[in-house]
């Protein structure tokens, strides 16, 4: 503890990482400001009631990642969620055009054009979402149903999200960290100190049981942590050698170096897209409710199937766990191309010792990338399910033949009566906003680290070590 004091204090030691510190400070402090401004015409009692029925929905991930600024509609409502998804497609474009893979060979040109490709993507998408959210907030009666308000609403929404987006591009380049990540990361952390105070009033409450339910809640939070730190610092180092090679005049000595491999390449982007799909049929349905007089109709019956899909119920975690583990492959055989990295190491005289140059080396690296890949599925999909299990529950009751017993003997065993309700609290706390919080934490305090030791002072870890944030 002490030495993490002493390195918070050489923090500010150093004028140019305090200014950086208290630059990202001022900022954020600006995003949480704007999350207290309601867009113009906004009925804030009828908003609240229609947020009753939606928190699984798709708008219920989508005020996650705007820091709970879209459950109020504020003027930063869809927050960083466009330049996240204009980013993927933008990353994903390479693979599907030759010409924009070209671009992205042009080395710090080319990485300038496409930032600037993703900033009018965000434009276009942010406009095409508020216009639907617009559409859907003068549907519901919270704006009024005419075309000055829809307008209203899509040009100050639009215009924040493009705000946010260079608050979050200003801490990127003058403060410290990644901004758009720490913009998410202050969106959640907010939300924690009423998660706080509603798990001490349980323990106040005076229950056992309850006193015991909170303790194992922290217990499995903390081992979680602990677990999403080792693994997202972890590497698979791929030893390469250089022979010696001549350029002109100059001669340049064979050399070994290390090409290390995260085990979870994919980050949460593959967690992302598991609850953004399965979020949609809720979503779908909160705006098309079938007739409530109608109870035979084939809608009406798979209306009623997935009134009962959400969090907690076996079939929505098998497919939850399915689209994590498809996403993660489908994601890193996007962003890591083994034939494309073999190809490079042989125009640069690198091999890998005891492996042939060219395909019998994208060959080895595709090995090893599956291997690893797999564990990372393992890893994400425990981690996204575990918190919702301790939250929602696992309802056993819908489990076929051994389903009813296995509910039976929860609900009378002292203990385990938890298992097919949860926990009972509503704060969220899931492997999606755990990973995002405890990943931003790692990175940015790596590169605190990094400032503090090259210029010689003692980083939070002490004398001789360095902290190893997920890109390290």
């Amino acid at each position: 503890m002490e030495k993490f004091l002493n390195a918070v204090q050489n923090m500010f030691k150093v004028p140019e990482l305090r200014k950086r510190i208290l630059f990202t400070l001022g900022l954020l402090a600006v995003y949480r400001l704007g999350a207290h401004i309601t867009a113009p015409g906004v009925n804030k009692g009828r908003l609240e009631q229609e947020w009753a029925d939606l928190a699984g929905t798709l708008l219920g991930v989508l005020d996650l990642f705007s820091g709970g600024n879209f459950r109020t509609i504020s003027v930063f409502a869809l927050g960083v969620t466009p330049y996240i998804t204009a980013s993927i497609i933008m990353q994903l474009m390479p693979v599907l055009s030759p010409a924009v893979k070209k671009i992205q060979e042009e080395g710090e040109v080319g990485r300038q054009k496409l930032n600037q490709y993703t900033r009018y993507l965000t434009v276009a998408l942010c406009s095409v979402q508020t216009f639907f959210v617009a559409t859907w907030l003068s549907g519901k009666g919270i704006i009024p149903e005419t075309w000055p308000a829809t307008l209203m609403i899509v040009v100050t929404l639009t215009t924040g999200t493009v705000f946010v987006m260079w608050l979050g591009e200003q801490i990127t380049e003058r403060g410290v960290g990644n901004g758009i990540s720490l913009l998410i990361f202050a969106g959640i952390v907010i939300g924690l100190p009423s998660a706080v105070m509603q798990v001490s009033e349980r323990v106040r409450a005076g229950d056992a049981m309850q006193t015991l339910g909170v303790i194992f809640l922290v217990a499995v939070m903390v081992a979680l942590i602990a677990l999403v730190v080792y693994v997202e610092s972890a590497r698979r180092n791929i030893s390469i050698s250089y022979a010696s090679r001549r350029v002109g005049n100059q001669t340049f000595q064979g050399q070994e170096t290390k090409l290390p491999l995260k085990i979870n390449m994919g980050g949460v982007i593959p967690v992302i897209f598991a609850s953004s799909v399965l979020a949609m049929p809720q979503t779908l349905f909160a705006a098309f409710p079938p007739d409530p007089a109608d109870t035979t109709s084939t809608w009406a019956q798979i209306f009623n199937f997935f009134q009962q899909f959400h969090g907690g119920d076996p079939w929505y975690e098998l497919v939850f766990i399915s689209l994590i583990v498809m996403f993660t492959f489908f994601y890193i055989t996007i962003i890591f191309n083994t034939d494309e990295v073999a190809d490079n190491l042989r125009k640069h005289g690198g091999f890998v010792a005891g492996i042939r140059p060219g395909a019998p080396t994208a060959e080895y690296l595709n090995g090893i990338l599956t291997r690893l890949t797999t564990v990372g599925a393992i890893y994400l999909s425990f981690v996204a399910f575990a918190p919702q299990v301790l939250l929602s529950g696992f309802r056993v009751a819908r489990l076929p033949f051994i389903g009813d017993s296995l509910d039976a003997f929860f609900t009378a065993t002292p203990g385990l009566s938890w298992i097919p309700t949860g926990l009972g609290y509503q704060f969220f706390f899931g492997g999606t906003s755990l990973l995002i919080l405890v990943g931003v934490a790692m990175d940015t305090v790596a590169q605190i680290e990094a400032q503090l030791v090259m210029r010689n002072y003692e980083g939070f870890l002490g004398a001789g070590s360095r902290l190893r944030g997920r890109r390290g």
